[in-house]
């Protein structure tokens, strides 16, 4: 697009320019760039070549400018041009008038522009040769600003809330500098806005795009340019155009594959060990068609201390469309035994949600196991060492760290190798463990085995030593059993501080001594306060002892204990080697006495002093502890043990032997001088913060210590930064040494407090005695049990149906550090009502539950509800209860389903298949309804053959229960699959259903669906004949085909037979097929002779039903299987080979053989036969509709020798119309016979039939043919005209035969039924009359090739009165747009009854006209079945033969009036002219014989040749006869005319009769003046027609005369209002006049030439008039229709009326009263038929003829007689 803002016009001058258009948009115009280009260019015109213009751009007032127009011929010829200047004066060149150029030459031309102010100019140089003109352009340019910018920017397809952009170019095709400043708004933003561009320079415009909806944007953009200074400013604009979508992110977990059973997607890590990472992947997919950017992030829930150990590497970016990106999740946990959940949400910008990850990873620890609990070393000899091996077994996923509490530096008798180390996953390891005794005594100790993040576990060793002096009893592991069975038999807990006790309970002490006091709480339910020890609680007793914080509360009491348990050597009081000693005291809690050894190591710092003693009991005795190192700078530590044992262990040897206890003192010491720097530690402290649960109880932790240095390494717990440190936090072992390369594993206790720091506090461990610490933090707050309830703390439920269930989902969400045990309590009188699954159940920290309630209201009521959640923490069931009230709110309310429409019509469905329906359920309710749905079954129209429940539904639901919400559609899906043709109706009924599902209510109506199975029908309306049998009549074709038995098995149902294939299918193997219907008919095509024109018949298909329709003709060869060759067996019978002779020589044809009609639709099909072979042809062909009828059409054609008489009888069956018997007047009823060969026929009945049948009739003459013999010629039908008087009420069958001269006699068998009279008032028996037309009267649709149509095929007059004239109003319409058309009416055989006006016309293209029939019925009571032909010829074809004929016939003239001189070397003959081709003798018309002929050939192919052409080669004779045919000029025959068959049809009674029958319908029937008889011949004396002299209005110019003067005159009286006001004043007045009655009478008799009728043999008086015929109107009607032929009833009546020659002359003028109304009649008619008749116009004004000379009035005397007329209108009003 290019946009100019262009200069001011110019003023003052008359230049041809062109306006200038400031600031206005050109588009499809050149730019400057682009004119520059095109400038330059050259062209060539007539053989010049040239510039196409001059352009002038930079020029300057007050000068001249020359540019130079170069003209070069390039043609090879001379070229004269004449030259007309510039017509302005601004443009002038120096140049002669003509130039002349040869070729190759050229000639400059010199134009000079002289400007005179600062605007546009145009103007044109023109030059002119002999082979035309050419212009070339000169134009100056004013320089004005201009950009060029495209019409319309596309972006690219973008998200909601996203970006994206593109780029366009921004030119400016001016030679000015310009600014530009662009003006757009949201969502579009233009960068840069603004600028400069200087001539010819390109600016990139980058247009970004911000959808903020989900809509196609288009905006204009305004770019608004020009100098800076100018106030108005130029502007063009771009369209920019955008479509935003919605981004749609999905995540897809490759490893999940039940995600539909879950809540939502989830990624589920497994048990992770402690410490460990596990990472998993999942895949953020994009289905949207844009790209789509995301944030990923885990939702905050406070809950971690720790910080989330689930951690993602991808928490933004984008995803292509139809992309995916896979992200990794990594867990870590961090706590043994905890379920981690995180929530991960993604989050898209634009998008409609928001998607939730749900993360779970469980933290397992070790599990270890020890293969032996109990290590026996047996008996050891003093100073010998035994080794034990025991297995350390890991089975779980996790390394196992551990470490045995015990000094394996020779202070014990005991150790274990290695002490420390690591278990790999599912492995072991072997220990070796080391007895070396010191003292003969039996030793016991119990060594813990510390877990990382895990309790520890316990291992028993004993082992008893001997010396020569001492040689204890040998401890054994049986004795630590019953030891261990002492403790839970005993029943009351020792007391040693209980002096009173001591001797009540000396016998028990020797057992009570042995047994712990937690085992007897444990074995007696009763006591209070009972615990079990746990592995860790044991091992902090056995290390702490008495000093544990938490012994005074314990129940636990050991029978030895140490204090302190632990000693610390930090200080040198100088700088020479001195020793340190504390003392530590031991205590006897038992009543026995014991013996104290202590283990002694060698060549250790630390020493005991005394090394044993004796203890009494429950006393405490002290030991000196000594630090003695043997060198500087060196840092110790030690576990100094004890044994402990019964002095008088002797005395129960026999009984029980005690084990002994041991007790252990741990010390550490360093021999550091002072002011000498310690060693620098490098150890690790893993984990650095350590988190106990947030709650009041007794809670363990484990860390491990790890001395990654390679010098040893001693720690202690420095208590001085926290003095209460001491009293919640215990550390074990809280100091210790740990060599290079191994760790120590501590133990945490501490019972969390309510006011410990949220955060932790540090406990600091000093390291190598120095300065140098690491800090532990440890978080041990109480917190209270936090539950978060969804919508806060309330659920709604919508409206719920009485009785009925609804579901609605809720949410809990843990937001404690806590997991959590729930339990919903629902007080008892709700639980009816509202029910909540899961009802109980854990949550982990973090986690959220979806909780299913369930509302059943049991009345119309709003019900308000308030569960109890009650939920406390799973390490102390039963304590520490919450509870959360949650408001549930519901309504119970009525539900009822109703349908979109109370009656669905289906439609026609075809039976056997299915058509798949929606039912639109509607429920307008406030609450949803379940339902179930059942379907009952009635059939309409037919009776109950089967049991209406045992015949299964053809309405077939999809879904039969369901539930609809309220105010919502539920479409029914449902199939209707018809089982026979009959209308159903279903009704469709519900029941609600309740909570259980069962049926709740009676069933209700929803609605009722109406269908209709129907088979594929078909019907033939029309027929049309061609060729040979055009000129049989409809009825006789109607006859021959047996269309009324084809229509009636069309539309009938097919048996189950008809029905095997559904299609047209290839079944038989045989060349006859097998044939599955029994409606069979003979499908006959008449008779002609040889080698005449095909039988050609169109029938007119229409398909009445409301289904399409796939019809087929199958011939034999359609239904036979193609076989190969060698499978045919070539025997063929006589049937096959005619059937072959037939199919290979196409004597029968159809076209098309197939097809297909919509409901509604028409189609022609052919059906021919080939008069190739004279005699009988019979072809059996199967007309099979798809999934309907199937009928077999026997086709029969017969071909005649032309020398052979042949009458063609259509059927030998004819059933004459029923008579009443005593008829006087019997009617003439006809038969045909149709002359189906090439001569004349001559038929004779025979007589003495008739005779004998009126023998056996008492000789009544039952049935008299009036025309027994004549004469049919060739082609034509002759009727037999046959009376049939009844004698009795029976069916008569009569078989006349009829003999045909020279030929054979044929048997017709005739059939009547005579009746009794019926009484006054009855049905009339004469409807059922056998002279109907044929169905298809109404011919709505040309048949092919026809061009003019008749609207009526067929008139049926009905019952008629002899004597009786009845019209009717046909059209004929040219239907073809192009030509035009002759039509002439033949009435040759039906003058005297039929008349038809006009008789002849012309119809031009698409044009009608009227044509009206009159029919006169004759005076003899008669069926009549006429067939009128109107013969249709085109215009063209008549004038091309009218040509021929004229040059045929000057051929002639010339011929008669010159003479031929022969010569033998004239080339050319005259041609001889014949007038018409001499027929040859009747006894061979058919090709020249020959003396032999073959057979044609039978051949299974279609494409064989027509019989005849046989004999490729001609004979000799035939090329002689082709040269004599060709030197014969023979008369042009006239155009074929096309036929079209009207059919007549009445039945016509005698008067008496006809009014005695029909009375209401004798006044309607018009009967004429003169008499119509029958077409016989007659004596001159017959008396019975009416005076030929009578005068007669009825044809000629007097009676158009008459009748256009009525027309005017009946006209003005009807329009004179003073008539009708007089007219209606008479309708009251008495009748002053009555016709005269008149009552004269003739006999009459019969013709010599026809026998009379029979007399009535039961009533010989005359028959009594009718009184109605004496009154009124009646009487003159009676009068006019008095005359009565002599064939009439004068043989039953003696005494009928006769017309006067007075009488007629007084009626002429009603029968031009006639005329004229009919005239106004057909004037209406015709305007309706052409459009012009609209009924609801506004009434025509009355325009009064002009005043004659006679009658001159003056418009005063008009105005005076208009107010007199009001005034006598206005006085009858008021009187």
């Amino acid at each position: 697009m290019l946009a100019e803002a262009r200069g001011p016009d110019p003023l003052g001058s008359a230049a041809p320019w062109k306006p200038p258009t400031a600031g206005k948009d050109i588009k499809g115009q050149q730019g400057g760039m682009h004119q520059r280009r095109a400038s330059s260019q050259r062209s060539c015109f007539l053989g010049v070549e040239m510039k196409p213009e001059l352009v002038w751009e930079d020029w300057d007032l007050q000068r001249e400018l020359t540019k130079t127009l170069v003209l070069k011929n390039i043609h090879s010829k001379l070229q004269k041009l004449h030259v007309r200047p510039p017509a302005s004066k601004f443009f002038t060149t120096l140049v002669p008038q003509m130039i002349v150029l040869s070729p190759g030459t050229s000639f400059s031309m010199p134009v000079t522009f002289r400007p005179l102010q600062r605007c546009e100019y145009e103007d044109s140089i023109e030059f002119q040769s002999k082979d035309g003109s050419f212009q070339v352009s000169l134009r100056a340019i004013v320089p004005c600003h201009a950009l060029e910018v495209p019409d319309s920017v596309l972006l690219p397809l973008c998200a909601v809330q996203h970006c994206s952009q593109t780029t366009f170019l921004l030119r400016n095709v001016s030679k000015l500098q310009t600014c530009f400043q662009w003006e757009c708004s949201a969502p579009f933003q233009l960068s840069p806005e603004q600028g400069v561009l200087k001539p010819g320079q390109e600016c990139h415009i980058t247009v970004v795009f911000r959808p903020q909806e989900a809509l196609v944007h288009q905006q204009q953009a305004y770019c608004r340019f020009g100098e800076e200074e100018d106030k108005v400013q130029s502007c063009c604009t771009v369209l920019l155009q955008g479509l935003a979508k919605y981004p749609c992110l999905q995540l897809r977990n490759p490893g999940t594959k039940d995600e539909k059973e879950q809540h939502g997607p989830a990624l589920h890590f497994g048990s992770v060990a402690v410490g460990q990472s596990l990472q998993k992947h999942f895949d953020i997919f994009n289905p949207s068609p844009v790209t789509a950017s995301f944030s990923l992030s885990l939702l905050s829930s406070g809950v971690h201390l720790l910080g989330s150990e689930f951690s993602c590497n991808v928490t933004r970016g984008e995803v292509a469309a139809g992309g995916s990106l896979r992200a990794t999740v990594s867990y870590t946990p961090a706590v043994v035994d905890t379920v981690s959940v995180e929530y991960l949400a993604l989050k898209c910008r634009g998008a409609l949600s928001e998607t939730l990850l749900k993360l779970t990873g469980n933290g397992v620890g070790p599990k270890v196991l020890l293969s032996s609990s109990v290590v026996d070393f047996g008996c050891v000899e003093e100073g010998g060492a035994v080794v034990q091996t025991v297995e350390l077994v890991n089975s779980s996923p996790v390394v196992a760290v551990y470490q045995w509490d015990l000094d394996c530096s020779g202070h014990s008798v005991f150790s274990i190798q290695p002490a420390s180390g690591a278990v790999g996953p599912h492995s072991h390891t072997t220990l070796k463990a080391i007895y070396r005794p010191t003292q003969p005594i039996a030793h016991h100790r119990r060594v813990a085995c510390l877990i990382l993040h895990r309790d520890p576990v316990f291992l028993e060793l004993i082992g008893t030593c001997h010396s020569g002096l001492r040689q204890p009893a040998v401890l054994k592991p049986e004795h630590l059993v019953l030891y261990k069975l002492n403790w839970y038999r005993r029943q009351d807990p020792p007391d040693p501080l209980s002096p009173i006790q001591q001797d009540h309970h000396a016998h028990l002490d020797q057992q009570g001594m042995l047994c712990p006091l937690e085992e007897q709480s444990h074995q007696n339910p009763d006591s209070a306060g009972a615990v079990s020890r746990t592995p860790m609680e044991e091992y902090y007793q056995s290390c702490l002892g008495c000093m544990d914080p938490l012994s005074s509360s314990s129940l636990w009491t050991s029978h030895v204990s140490v204090v302190p348990s632990e000693l610390l050597f930090n200080h040198k009081m100088s700088s020479s080697l001195s020793t340190s000693s504390q003392s530590v005291a031991i205590t006897n809690h038992t009543r026995g006495k014991l013996s104290l050894v202590w283990t002694a190591a060698q060549d250790s710092p630390f020493s005991v002093c005394p090394s044993s003693c004796d203890l009494a009991p429950l006393k405490s005795t002290s030991f000196r502890v000594t630090y003695d190192p043997k060198q500087l700078n060196t840092l110790h530590a030690a576990q100094l043990e004890c044994f402990a044992y019964y002095k008088d262990n002797h005395h129960i040897q026999d009984r029980l032997l005690c084990p002994p206890w041991c007790v252990t003192v741990r010390v550490i010491g360093h021999s550091f001088q002072p002011g000498k720097e310690h060693f620098i530690p490098c150890c690790s402290l893993k984990p650095p913060r350590v988190v106990f649960p947030a709650l009041s109880v007794l809670s363990y932790r484990t860390a491990l210590l790890q001395n990654c240095g390679d010098l040893p390494l001693t720690f202690c717990l420095d208590h001085s930064s926290n003095p209460a440190l001491a009293e919640s936090v215990s550390v074990v072992p809280s100091c210790g040494l740990i060599q290079s390369g191994n760790h120590q594993i501590l133990t945490l206790r501490t019972i969390p407090t309510e006011d410990s720091p949220k955060q932790g506090f540090s406990v600091h461990l000093q390291l190598n005695a120095a300065k140098h610490t690491t800090e532990l933090t440890v978080v041990s707050v109480v917190e209270k049990l936090c539950v978060s309830l969804e919508g806060d703390g309330s659920l709604y439920f919508h409206p719920t149906a009485v009785g009925s269930r609804t579901q609605r989902s809720h949410h809990i969400r843990n937001l404690s550090r806590l997991p959590l045990r729930f339990q919903w309590d629902i007080p008892e009188p709700d639980q009816e009502l509202i029910s909540v699954e899961p009802d109980a159940g854990e949550l982990h920290p973090n986690e959220s539950s979806v909780q299913i309630w369930s509302f059943s209201p049991l009345a119309e009521e709003t019900y308000t509800l308030k569960p109890t959640l009650t939920f406390w923490p799973i390490q102390t069931p039963g304590c520490n209860k919450s509870q959360l009230t949650l408001e549930v709110v519901g309504v119970g309310s009525k539900g009822f389903i109703e349908a979109d429409k109370a009656v669905l019509d289906v439609g026609d469905v075809l039976v056997g298949s299915n058509r798949s329906i929606e039912v639109p359920l509607v429920n307008n309710s406030p609450c949803p309804v379940s339902f179930c749905l059942s379907v009952q079954q009635i059939l309409l129209d037919e009776e109950s053959l089967h049991n209406p429940e045992t015949v299964p539904s053809a309405l077939q639901l999809d879904c039969e229960s369901g539930t609809i919400a309220s105010q919502s559609t539920m479409l029914l899906r449902s199939t209707v699959r018809p089982r026979r043709r009959a209308e159903y109706l279903w009704t469709i009924s519900y029941q609600t259903l309740n909570a259980s599902g069962f049926v709740s209510s009676p069933p209700q109506a929803v609605c009722e669906v109406r269908a209709k199975g129907v088979f594929p029908t078909l019907q033939v309306i029309d027929v049309c004949g061609r060729g040979s049998v055009g000129k049989l009549s409809k009825v006789h074709l109607w006859k021959l085909l047996s269309l009324d038995s084809l229509n009636e098995h069309l539309l009938s149902n097919p048996s189950p037979a008809e029905l095997i294939y559904k299609t047209p299918t290839r079944h038989s193997l045989h060349s006859c097929p097998s044939i599955f219907t029994k409606a069979m008919l003979d499908f006959n095509f008449s008779a002609a002779p040889l080698n005449s024109d095909p039988s050609a018949f169109v029938l007119m298909f229409h398909n009445p039903g409301s289904i399409p329709v796939d019809w087929a003709f199958l011939f034999p060869e359609d239904q036979q299987i193609e076989l190969e060759y060698w499978a045919e067996t070539g025997v063929f019978s006589s049937t096959e080979l005619c059937q072959m002779k037939v199919q290979d020589n196409h004597l029968f044809s159809i076209s098309p053989r197939s097809g297909s009609l919509l409901p509604g639709q028409q189609r022609a099909v052919h059906f021919s036969y080939s008069h190739e072979f004279a005699g009988t042809d019979r072809f059996p062909v199967v007309f099979k509709l798809s999934y309907g009828r199937e009928i077999l059409l026997h086709f029969q054609g017969v071909t005649v020798e032309r020398d052979t008489s042949y009458l063609h009888f259509s059927s030998r069956r004819h059933v004459f119309t029923a008579v009443a018997i005593g008829d006087c007047s019997p009617p003439r009823q006809v038969y045909e016979l149709h002359n189906g060969g090439a001569v004349p026929v001559h038929y004779e009945v025979d007589s003495a039939a008739l005779s004998k049948l009126q023998f056996d009739n008492f000789n009544h003459p039952v049935l008299c043919c009036l025309n027994p013999a004549g004469e049919v010629l060739p082609g034509k039908t002759a009727m037999l005209e046959w009376i049939f008087s009844p004698l009795e009420a029976k069916m008569y069958h009569m078989e006349i035969p009829i003999h045909i001269q020279d030929g054979d006699s044929t048997l017709v068998s005739f059939e009547g039924c005579g009746f009794n009279s019926p009484a006054l008032g009855s049905k009339s028996p004469f409807n059922h009359s056998h002279t109907k037309a044929p169905e298809g009267c109404v011919q709505r649709r040309p048949f092919p090739g026809q061009a003019v149509f008749l609207s009526e095929d067929s008139v049926s007059l009905g019952d008629i009165p002899v004597g009786s004239r009845s019209s009717r109003i046909l059209f004929l319409t040219n239907v073809s747009h192009t030509e035009t058309v002759h039509y002439t009416w033949d009435r040759h055989n039906n003058e005297q009854v039929v008349q038809i006006h006009p008789e002849r016309g012309r119809l031009c293209p698409g044009e009608s006209t009227m044509c009206v029939l009159s029919f006169t019925s004759t005076d003899y009571p008669t069926c009549y079945q006429l067939d009128v032909i109107c013969q249709v010829i085109k215009e063209a074809a008549l004038a091309q033969y009218n040509d021929a004929l004229k040059r045929w016939e000057e051929e002639k003239e010339r011929q008669k009036e010159e003479f031929t001189i022969t010569d033998k070397n004239l080339t050319e003959s005259p041609r001889l002219l014949i007038e018409k081709e001499l027929e040859a003798a009747p006894v061979r018309k058919g090709p020249p014989l020959r003396k032999y002929k073959t057979l044609p050939p039978i051949c299974a192919s279609g494409s064989c040749e027509t019989v005849g052409a046989v004999c490729t080669k001609l004979t000799r004779a035939e090329r002689r006869a082709q040269r004599e045919r060709a030197k014969v000029w023979r008369c042009p025959e006239p155009p074929q005319p096309a036929l079209l068959h009207l059919g007549v049809t009445a039945h016509s009674h005698g008067l008496l009769e006809y009014f005695t029958h029909f009375p209401d319908q004798f006044n309607k029937h018009y009967r004429c003046l003169q008499s119509v008889k029958p077409e016989q011949p007659e004596p001159p004396s017959s008396s019975s027609s009416l005076s030929a002299g009578l005068p007669s209005l009825t044809h000629g110019p007097e009676r158009d005369i008459t009748m256009h003067i009525l027309t005017s005159l009946l006209r003005g009286i009807l329009d004179d209002p003073a008539f009708t006001q007089s007219v209606i004043t008479s309708a009251s007045r008495p009748v002053t006049y009555q016709l005269r009655d008149t009552s004269p009478s003739h006999s009459s008799s019969f013709p010599s030439s026809l026998p009379p009728p029979p007399r009535c043999p039961t009533s010989p008086q005359p028959a009594p008039q009718p009184q109605a015929l004496l009154s009124g109107t009646m009487a003159g009607q009676r009068k006019q229709h008095s005359s009565v032929d002599s064939e009439g009833t004068a043989g039953c009546s003696g005494n009928r009326p006769h017309t006067e020659h007075t009488l007629l002359t007084e009626r002429v003028p009603a029968d031009m009263c006639e005329d004229v109304l009919l005239n106004t009649l057909q004037n209406l008619m015709m305007e309706a038929v052409r459009g012009e008749l609209l009924l609801t116009a506004y009434p025509r004004t009355v325009i009064l003829p002009p005043v004659s000379t006679r009658t001159r009035r003056t418009p005063g005397v008009m105005a005076g007689e208009e107010r007199d007329n009001l005034k006598n209108r206005k006085e009858p009003a008021g009187t």
